[in-house]
């Protein structure tokens, strides 16, 4: 691995004052000048290349080229689940009680937003459905009235129908209105912002006092599930992966490798990337794999890089 690196960094340094292009492009030229540069692999599979992340599947990929036998070894990143807590409607942000990086465990209060407008919203609905409730009675009052009257022959069909109507009008309006104050009330809890998980507070975009638009982003939450690593798989080795095979994670910064297993793997492939095409290239294919880290230490950010060492064929039981 290391060595795989130093040969890298050579490549870089040969670039030089060359005109490597710049950005992904420049990931891309790293990718064909790193393909030139390793002719002692003299291995049969190909080198790939993946849009989510152009110079991991490179170096995937020379890892997997130079290391023959049953296991790969593939470099990613680690991830895991972002939750980003929006705001319903544009208000503005009263309260935030937490901080970056504090410890949040399902159901704790986040932030609130201003409630005023969606009380009033409230209150109305309230209002609303009492008139509601009142108009049916009368309704269902005048109904059983003129029932008795028709049956007298002193009220006609015609004044039997009408009250019969306005019983049935009263009756939707009451669900209306019923309707109306259950959705007031549910914008009225979504001023108050909660975790949905066990996690840790991310981010906090806005600030005390700061109107946060509607769809804004209030506070985002990194689950504290089990993070993984996303790797690319070469098409001459993907036959052999398994979802729930075990692997190694060795994570940067991290002394000992630790356990993981294969999530899942990718139906669809991946081409190399458009602008790193060549004739030659043109046909080889990755798939995305993701490998769960089973013990991962607690606070393991995402984005770290890591390396997978993938079980040989006969431990994932293919």
């Amino acid at each position: 691995m290391k060595m795989l690196h130093q040969e890298v960094e050579g490549l870089r340094e040969k670039a030089g004052p060359s005109r490597a292009p710049a950005g992904r492009d420049a990931n891309a030229h790293l990718m064909i000048r790193a393909g030139q540069a390793m002719p002692t692999c003299r291995s049969s599979r190909p080198r790939y290349g993946g849009p989510r992340s152009l110079l991991a599947p490179a170096l995937a990929y020379a890892l997997v080229a130079c290391g023959g036998g049953g296991g790969g070894v593939l470099v990613g990143t680690v991830e895991r689940t972002l939750i980003e807590l929006d705001a319903p409607i544009a208000e503005t942000l009263v309260e935030v009680g937490v901080q970056r990086g504090q410890d949040v465990r399902r159901g704790d209060v986040l932030a609130r937003l201003d409630p005023t407008l969606v009380e009033a919203d409230v209150a109305n609905a309230e209002a609303t459905l009492a008139g509601a409730r009142t108009g049916l009675v009368t309704a269902e009052s005048d109904l059983t009235r003129l029932t008795r009257l028709h049956a007298s022959r002193v009220a006609s069909e015609q004044d039997l129908e009408r009250a019969r109507l306005s019983r049935d009008e009263a009756t939707a309006r009451l669900r209306e209105g019923e309707a109306r104050l259950v959705a007031a009330r549910h914008r009225l809890e979504d001023m108050t912002i909660t975790s949905p998980v066990d996690g840790v507070v991310d981010q906090i975009p806005f600030d005390r006092g700061e109107r946060v638009p509607a769809g804004g982003v209030v506070v985002v939450v990194l689950d504290a599930a089990a993070p993984w690593v996303r790797v690319w798989v070469s098409e001459s080795l993907v036959a052999t992966v398994r979802p729930g095979a075990p692997a190694d994670v060795r994570v940067d910064g991290i002394a000992t490798a630790l356990h993981g297993h294969v999530l899942d793997v990718s139906h669809e492939p991946e081409f190399t990337p458009h602008f790193a095409l060549t004739e030659r290239d043109r046909v080889h294919l990755v798939y995305e794999t993701r490998v769960a880290i089973d013990d991962a230490p607690a606070g393991l950010r995402p984005g770290v890089p890591a390396q997978v060492q993938l079980a040989p064929s006969g431990r994932n039981g293919a």
